[in-house]
């Protein structure tokens, strides 16, 4: 676990549907650039609130998160690198 992650931080990869989380940091180098452009595009960043609303039919890829009030796919493999802390419910 990294120095700067909350201790009950984990992957936005595990956030259950329906659960709300805080961006409480993200693995910028865990990804490549234009996925970094991408995501940064879409309003992903340290303290931004997202909901995990959809799980792809495949193997659960890619998964519906909103960001704010837009809703975006991402894959799963690049929400790994978004460590989030869930909200209370």
């Amino acid at each position: 676990m990294d120095a700067l992650t909350t201790p009950e931080a984990m992957g936005l990869d595990r956030l259950a549907v329906g659960r709300r989380a805080r961006i409480d940091s993200i693995d910028w180098a865990m990804l490549e650039l234009s996925e970094v452009n991408r995501l940064k595009h879409f309003g992903f960043d340290e303290g931004v609130a997202v909901e995990a609303l959809h799980l792809g039919p495949f193997g659960r890829d890619p998964i519906a998160i909103r960001v704010g009030r837009m809703t975006v796919a991402i894959r799963r493999r690049h929400a790994g690198a978004v460590q989030v802390v869930p909200l209370e419910q």
